[in-house]
């Protein structure tokens, strides 16, 4: 059976799969960018996130409208976590204003899918900040320690190397900075109708974390989510607060007979309309309905929720996330915007040599050896009226920015 299922597995080596996958991705890049612009002072972070959900419906809905049976949509609810709020910042309408202020370090993560093929990415910014106004202090520090994590990261994400690589590269990166990955936290890999699969990458792992982590090799034709995660606390841990969890994703293969009625009219609703993929209960024309719903659900384990995390109060967090296609002729980064050094004012930088090499190393791909001639003219054909033409990330820097 199982050798049955990795025959039925579709990869990126089939052109088409790659296609979906960039189709994704260029709109989230599109997304991202826009929800970015709307990050002013004064704004409702509920109104960006709900404006950002609704585009990703909306531009995933244009793509392959012939096959009915094809999903494509949402697959992480567009969140946007504040300072020291590390992940999973959702809210619903019928929840306490949260409102942007000048000088805020924002984050925003959200991801779409076309046919299960899930494109995501997150990015960090401070409100307010240009080269001609630079962020300084701790802010800086943690932006930039991300950052150059995150550049480490997509150098190392290839064939052949072992995820414990990719993990020490993290933790360096940040010390340079006098920062530390949060606790814990992994990045996936991606397969179709997968966000979570089974190799990942841990970051500041503890003693028996590293320990009971499965050690993996990369390998052509695999896809993943690098999710970095940086704090200026000293201990770096995540931590559930009151704040309502509105995120959560259904378990596989998962049975239990529901009791109440409103709780199996609500799951029904989940995997109809959302299937294996995460959703925000702010989809839901009624919310009050949606939140008495969940309860039994997640209390029989048929829902997994996303807590949203905390760190200690006047702590800051950043996170850049970035989908990566590991391609014969190298890795694809699909997603992820423009990052501007200019508006960052830090007083470190990268010392430590080996990490320093890495980071002196092209990110680029090498040129392919012939054109993918179906996944270009698929991608013109399903694209071109959709969305304008996403900007293409920015090349990596070559070597450490200096103060």
């Amino acid at each position: 059976m199982a050798e049955k299922e990795d025959q039925d597995e579709q990869t990126i080596a089939n052109d088409l799969v790659v296609t979906k996958y960039k189709m994704a991705a260029e709109m989230v890049n599109a997304i991202l960018k826009d929800a970015v612009g709307r990050c002013k002072p004064g704004e409702k972070v509920a109104d960006i996130c709900e404006f950002a959900d609704k585009q990703l419906i909306e531009q995933t809905a244009k793509v392959f409208k012939k096959e009915k049976d094809l999903k494509k949509g949402i697959a992480f609810p567009t969140c946007i976590s504040i300072n020291n709020c590390i992940c999973h910042f959702s809210p619903l309408k019928t929840d306490p204003e949260v409102v942007i202020k000048d000088g805020d370090l924002v984050k925003i993560d959200m991801g779409a899918h076309v046919d299960g093929f899930v494109a995501v990415s997150a990015h960090t910014f401070v409100v307010g900040a240009s080269p001609d106004n630079k962020v300084t202090g701790r802010k800086a520090d943690v932006i930039m320690a991300a950052h150059m994590a995150a550049e480490a990261a997509l150098r190392l994400v290839k064939p052949t190397v072992v995820n414990f690589d990719v993990t020490d590269s993290i933790q360096k990166a940040c010390e340079s900075y006098k920062c530390k990955p949060i606790e814990g936290m992994l990045s996936h890999q991606l397969k179709q109708h997968v966000i979570d699969g089974e190799k990942s990458i841990i970051q500041n792992p503890t003693e028996l974390q590293r320990r009971e982590h499965d050690k993996c090799t990369f390998e052509v034709h695999e896809a993943y989510a690098i999710d970095i995660l940086v704090s200026t606390g000293a201990d770096a841990k995540g931590r559930e607060h009151d704040t309502r969890t509105t995120i959560y994703k259904r378990t596989p293969d998962t049975i239990y007979n529901l009791k109440m009625k409103a709780s199996r009219q609500f799951f029904s609703e989940v995997d109809k309309r959302f299937g294996v993929m995460p959703f925000t209960l702010r989809s839901f024309e009624d919310e009050t309905k949606a939140k008495l719903g969940v309860v039994e659900c997640v209390k029989h384990e048929l829902l997994d929720p996303f807590a949203v995390l905390w760190e200690r109060e006047g702590e800051l967090v950043a996170q850049f996330k970035f989908t990566v296609l590991l391609m014969p002729n190298g890795p694809m980064k699909i997603t992820g915007l423009p990052f501007d050094p200019d508006c960052y004012k830090t007083e470190y930088s990268i010392e430590d040599e080996d990490l320093k090499t890495l980071l002196a190393t092209s990110a680029s791909r090498k040129a392919a050896k012939k054109k993918k001639k179906k996944a270009v003219k698929a991608i013109n054909e399903e694209v071109a009226d959709v969305l304008p033409s996403a900007p293409a990330p920015a090349a990596p820097p070559a070597t450490a920015v200096k103060s």
